[in-house]
């Protein structure tokens, strides 16, 4: 299995985000809902309208963990979903194929790795992507490992920092700059 990484180029982000944009609301949100919040792809595919509309946080209890999340929801996220949730039951999934089923991960995935395809991105991408790309830029933000350690449930901060590709990136500087 091929470890995915995260997104550290803000601008690659952009780009993803604005051929989102172009394509489709639906593919936009979840994709920033993935790279704002750090929920897996399973959690953000059983989201339905009623866990996100008219909300000031998102609750759940995460698939893989049955651990309760509960998070606000961000600026940049707010006006997303009202636009996108507008005439939609609070009984309907957030996110539904042509078809009116649930999207799932794999269409997911296979939506995420056409547009970064489309937009030349090298990283090695996967849905997972989405959450490693929230912990790193969280990390480069705040410098704070306890909380991003807290948000993603793991046991270490080491594990959290393999995780989001940080120790990795601080060997390779490593490397870089020691020269006899």
């Amino acid at each position: 299995m091929t470890t995915v990484e995260p997104i550290r180029d803000i601008e690659n982000i952009k780009k993803l985000e604005d051929y989102f944009a172009k394509r489709s609301l639906r593919d936009l949100l979840w994709f920033t809902i993935g790279t704002n919040c750090g929920l897996r792809i399973s959690d953000i595919v059983a989201l339905k309208v009623g866990d996100v509309k008219n909300k000031t946080h998102i609750q759940i209890v995460e698939k893989k963990t049955k651990k309760f999340k509960k998070f606000p929801i961000n600026a940049k996220l707010k006006p997303m979903i009202a636009e996108f949730t507008k005439g939609k039951k609070a009984d309907e999934f957030l996110f539904t194929t042509i078809f009116g089923n649930k999207l799932d991960r794999f269409g997911a995935y296979y939506i995420l790795k056409t547009v970064c395809k489309a937009v030349k991105l090298e990283e090695t991408i996967g849905t997972h992507t989405m959450r490693k790309t929230f912990g790193y830029h969280h990390y480069k933000k705040f410098k704070d490992v306890a909380i991003l350690q807290k948000i993603f449930n793991h046991s270490s901060p080491a594990i959290t920092l393999r995780y989001i590709g940080i120790e990795q990136d601080q060997i390779d500087e490593s490397y870089t700059n020691f020269i006899l």
